[in-house]
C-alpha cells in the first residue's frame, strides 16, 4: 500500500493528459513492456502519460487488443487514484478524466 497522491500531483497528472501524446517508434513489444512498468510503478503522472499515449479518439484508428488492455488497465487506476483524492466516485472521476482527454482530442487529429 501507498499513500494517496497529493492534490498538486493529481493536478499535475491531469496537465499531463492534455499534453501531445508521445509514442516512440520502437517496437510494440518494447513499447508495451514500457507501458507495463508505469503502469506497476504506481506514479500517478506515469500513469497518466501511458493514459495519453494509448488514448483514441472515436475519429481515430482502432487499437490492437494489447493497446487497448493497456489503455484500459491505466485508465482504471488513473480513475479510481482521481476519486480516492478527490473524496468522489469513480463514475465522477471517470467523466473527468474522459473530459480531460477528449477536451485535446480536436488539437491531437
Amino acid at each position: 500500500m501507498r499513500k494517496l497522491s497529493s492534490d498538486k500531483t493529481l493536478k499535475e497528472a491531469l496537465d499531463t493528459l492534455t499534453q501531445k501524446p508521445k509514442v516512440k517508434r520502437t517496437m510494440w513489444s518494447r513499447r508495451a513492456q514500457e507501458y507495463e512498468a508505469k503502469i506497476n510503478s504506481g506514479d500517478l503522472v506515469s500513469i497518466a502519460e501511458v493514459t495519453r499515449d494509448l488514448f483514441r479518439a472515436d475519429d481515430q484508428p482502432e487499437q490492437s487488443y494489447s493497446e487497448r488492455q493497456l489503455y484500459e488497465a491505466a485508465l482504471e487506476r488513473l480513475t479510481r487514484e482521481v476519486a480516492a483524492t478527490s473524496g468522489g466516485d469513480e463514475l465522477a472521476a471517470a467523466k473527468q478524466v474522459g473530459d480531460v482527454l477528449t477536451s485535446r482530442a480536436p488539437a491531437a487529429a
